[in-house]
């Protein structure tokens, strides 16, 4: 304790002492400008508003500039007859609007963001119109497509009743919930072995125009790291680009999320999160019920689950119409009850290709899809055959590379992470 004093002791008198320091007093006078001057140039400067909306199902132009505080009847005319103004107003909900005008209501700009125009550019770009107004009071417009940046965000969340109830909770978008299902089909049942107390935290992309959400369309990119917690496990994927620009979902230590077969011969969806293997109604057997059934609307897509050949398409008793893929190593997958069949006999499909959709064709009390996995004309279990089925090691040259981006997603995974934490001790 002595050593400590006489250290504290011997820094103290290093700060000089304040009242030892020079002291000066300046006085000067200040005059303050007359108001008035002041006051009219105020009045003679043009104020530009600035205001955004979005639109609403069944808007017209005139009905958004209402909203927008717009008085201009010129305007108004002009984007009736403007075919990238119409384009723009047509009645759709979720396009970007935001204007300029003077103090009297006419409108200086409007720039409105809406999907882009070409098929092609949809994920990737919007389009920009720019209505502006000349020295003259001529308006003109331009539409261009420009690139969509993307955000990076987290979101986290505990499960209590669903998957989808959780990411509502959470403010993750579900278009990112389902991807996360997608990810992680081959190691958790997400229709049978959720928990309650399950956790997730993700890192995923968020796409914007000009720096402003969007209101329509794919608003959300990608899954870049995302982490679940199933009954005490860990699982986890981070997105990874290789040096030849193709990327996939690995692990942390490097193998691949990709299977050969597909956990699910449906998307995961809100409409399918409710699937559930039932009790066959007319055998009211399960040992005659060599599959598994799942219950779903009619019109839900239908997928392959693997590469394969088209073996049979068509109708058979009481399957109704049912598609038979062939796949390799003596493997075949049966998809029955279609309300209908989108391939044909002989067709090379690639894993993921939609064959047709749920019904309730043949020997069906209801629409719901029956799905068999066969090997070697066994039927197996396709979630336990999705778990063994081969997957991809990353490159020896990549793995470097890739343990670097992987410290980097899991340092934002466990950002995630702390948000839900502070949300439950919040609660």
């Amino acid at each position: 304790m002595a050593g400590i004093g006489v250290a504290a002791f011997a820094v103290a008198p290093m700060a000089p002492d304040a009242a030892s320091l020079p002291q000066r007093v300046i006085t000067e006078t200040v005059s303050a400008e007359p108001a008035a001057p002041q006051l009219e140039a105020l009045a003679a400067h043009a104020l530009d508003l600035h205001r955004t909306d979005s639109t609403r199902a069944g808007d017209s132009a005139a009905a958004v500039l209402l909203r927008l505080g717009v008085a201009d009847a010129a305007a108004v005319a002009f984007l009736r007859s403007d075919a990238a103004a119409q384009r723009l107003f047509d009645g759709r909900g979720g396009r970007s609007v935001q204007v300029r005008t003077g103090a009297d209501g006419a409108l200086i700009e409007l720039v409105g963001r809406s999907p882009a125009r070409a098929t092609e550019h949809l994920a990737t770009h919007f389009t920009r119109l720019v209505v502006s107004r000349a020295a003259d009071g001529k308006l003109t417009s331009k539409e261009e497509a420009v690139a969509l940046q993307s955000q990076v965000k987290l979101g986290s969340g505990t499960i209590k009743s669903s998957l989808f109830a959780a990411s509502d909770e959470a403010r993750v978008p579900d278009a990112i919930a389902i991807q996360m299902a997608e990810l992680f089909a081959a190691e958790i049942d997400m229709h049978r072995e959720l928990r309650r107390g399950d956790t997730f935290s993700v890192v995923y992309e968020s796409m914007t125009a000009d720096g402003e959400a969007i209101g329509w369309g794919q608003s959300t990119g990608r899954v870049l790291a995302a982490e679940f917690v199933n009954g005490g496990k860990t699982y986890q994927a981070v997105w990874y680009r290789g040096a030849d620009g193709r990327g996939a979902y690995f692990d942390l230590a490097g193998q691949s999320k990709k299977r050969t077969f597909l956990a699910s011969p449906m998307e995961f969806s809100r409409v399918t999160s409710g699937f559930a293997m039932r009790f066959h109604p007319i055998h009211q057997t399960w040992r005659k019920h060599n599959g598994v059934d799942y219950a779903a609307p009619t019109g839900t897509p239908v997928r392959s689950v693997g590469d394969g050949v088209v073996e049979f398409a068509g109708q058979q008793n009481g399957y109704g119409n049912v598609v038979q893929i062939r796949h390799t190593n003596d493997r075949s997958t049966l998809y029955a009850h279609l309300s209908r069949i989108d391939v044909r006999q002989g067709q090379r499909l690639d894993q993921g290709a939609r064959i047709g959709a749920v019904g309730s064709t043949g020997w069906s009390t209801g629409p719901h899809l029956h799905f068999e996995f066969r090997v070697n004309g066994a039927h197996q279990d396709p979630l336990r055959i999705a778990k063994a089925s081969e997957t991809l090691t990353l490159p020896t040259a990549s793995k470097a590379e890739f343990a670097a981006l992987a410290r980097t997603l899991q340092s934002q995974l466990d950002v995630a992470d702390t948000l839900l934490g502070a949300r439950g001790r919040a609660e």
